[in-house]
C-alpha cells in the first residue's frame, strides 16, 4: 500500500511538472506575440484604425464563452452547469458585486494597454511594464499580510532600477506611420501597472478564500466586465461608432489580437490559482527577449547600451524575486528545543 501511495504522489508531481512546464510556454509564447501583434494593429498596419475599446469589449465576451465552456467540461453535464451557474451566478449578486470590482479595474487596465503601446515601442513596454511586480509585492503584503524575504525586496529595487535605465533613453524605433507621445505612453502604463497590481491580488484573494470552482469566478467577473467595457465603448467612442460601426477598422490581425488577449485573460487566472512567482518570472522575462527581438525585425528597434542594461536588470531582478524564500522553520525549531532544554535545566 505504501508503495501505491508513492507511485501515486510521483505521478500527481510529473502531472504538476508538466502542467507548470505547459503554461510557462503558453503565458510566453502568448505575452510576446499580443505585445507584438497590439503593436502592429495600433502603428505599422495600414488602414482604419479600429476602437480598441470595442476589442476590450469583445475580449472579455470571448473570455465567458471560454470560460463556460470549460465549466460544461469540469461539470460533466448540462444539468449540473445549469444548478452551477443558477446557484453561483443568478441567485448570488453579493458575488457578482464582489467580481465586479476587478472587473472595472481590468477594463482600465486593458484600455491603458492599447494607449501604451500606441505610444511606446513594444519592447519598452513590455520591460516597463514589469513594475506591475512591486506593485504586486506591495498589494500582496498590504491585502494578503504576507511577508516577503530581504532578496525579493532587493530585486525589486533592482527592477526599478532597470526600468529607469530604460525610460532615461528610451530605444528609437522607426517605421510608424501615426505621431507617438512617450509621456502619454508612461503615464497609461503607470496606471496599467497600478491597475494590474490591486486586481491580480484581489482576485488572488476571492479566489483562494473559498472553493468556488475558478470558472465560476471567471464568469462571474467577465459578466461584469462585459457590462463594464459596454459602458467604457459607448461613453469614449459612442458618436463614432454609430456613424462607422462596431467592427469598423477590423482586420484578421486584430481579431488575432482579440484572440490572444483572451487566452492570455483566461492564463492569467489560473496562474493565479495554481501557479507560483517562479514560473510568472520566466514567463515574463522570456516574453521580453522574445518581444525585444520581434521589434527588431519588425519594428526596426534600435537597441541602445541603456536600454539593454535596463533590460538585464529587470530580467534578473524577475528571476531574483521568484527565487523561494529559505525555510527558517527547522531552524526556529532548534533554537526553540534547545531554549525549552536551559528551562528545564534551571528548574
Amino acid at each position: 500500500l505504501g508503495r501505491t501511495q508513492i507511485q501515486a504522489t510521483m505521478a500527481v508531481e510529473n502531472v504538476s511538472v508538466a502542467f507548470k512546464l505547459y503554461c510557462l510556454t503558453v503565458m510566453t509564447l502568448v505575452a510576446a506575440t499580443y505585445t507584438v501583434s497590439l503593436r502592429y494593429t495600433r502603428t505599422i498596419s495600414s488602414g482604419d484604425l479600429y476602437f480598441s475599446t470595442t476589442a476590450v469589449c469583445i475580449t472579455e465576451v470571448i473570455k465567458l464563452i471560454l470560460s463556460l465552456g470549460m465549466l460544461t467540461k469540469e461539470t460533466g453535464s448540462l444539468t449540473r452547469l445549469k444548478n452551477t451557474l443558477v446557484e453561483h451566478v443568478f441567485f448570488s449578486p453579493k458575488e457578482l458585486l464582489k467580481l465586479s470590482v476587478p472587473s472595472v479595474v481590468y477594463a482600465v487596465q486593458n484600455n491603458m494597454a492599447f494607449l501604451a503601446l500606441s505610444n511606446l515601442d513594444a519592447a519598452v513596454y513590455q520591460v516597463t511594464y514589469q513594475l506591475k511586480i512591486p506593485c504586486t509585492a506591495l498589494c500582496t503584503v498590504l491585502m494578503l499580510n504576507r511577508s516577503l524575504s530581504r532578496l525579493q525586496w532587493f530585486s525589486v529595487f533592482m527592477l526599478c532600477g532597470g526600468v529607469t535605465l530604460v525610460q532615461w533613453k528610451p530605444a528609437e524605433a522607426t517605421k510608424v506611420q501615426i505621431e507617438q507621445s512617450p509621456f502619454v505612453g508612461f503615464v497609461a502604463i503607470a496606471i496599467a501597472v497600478i491597475c494590474s497590481g490591486f486586481a491580480g491580488v484581489y482576485f488572488e484573494k476571492v479566489l483562494k478564500s473559498s472553493d468556488t470552482s475558478l470558472w465560476v469566478r471567471n464568469i462571474q467577473m467577465y459578466l461584469s466586465g462585459i457590462v463594464v467595457t459596454l459602458i467604457g465603448v459607448f461613453m469614449n467612442d459612442g458618436e463614432k461608432i454609430l456613424e462607422k460601426g462596431f467592427f469598423f477598422g477590423y482586420t484578421p490581425w486584430v481579431c488575432f489580437v482579440v484572440f490572444l488577449a483572451s487566452v492570455g485573460g483566461l492564463y492569467t487566472s489560473v496562474v493565479v490559482k495554481y501557479t507560483d512567482n517562479i514560473m510568472k518570472g520566466f514567463s515574463a522575462a522570456a516574453a521580453i527577449v522574445l518581444s525585444t527581438v520581434a521589434s527588431v525585425l519588425l519594428f526596426g528597434l534600435q537597441i541602445t547600451f541603456s536600454f539593454a542594461s535596463g533590460a538585464l536588470l529587470v530580467c534578473v531582478s524577475i528571476y531574483l524575486y521568484g527565487l523561494p524564500k529559505q525555510d527558517t522553520s527547522k531552524l526556529s525549531q532548534k533554537d526553540a528545543d534547545t531554549e525549552s532544554k536551559q528551562r528545564l535545566i534551571t528548574v
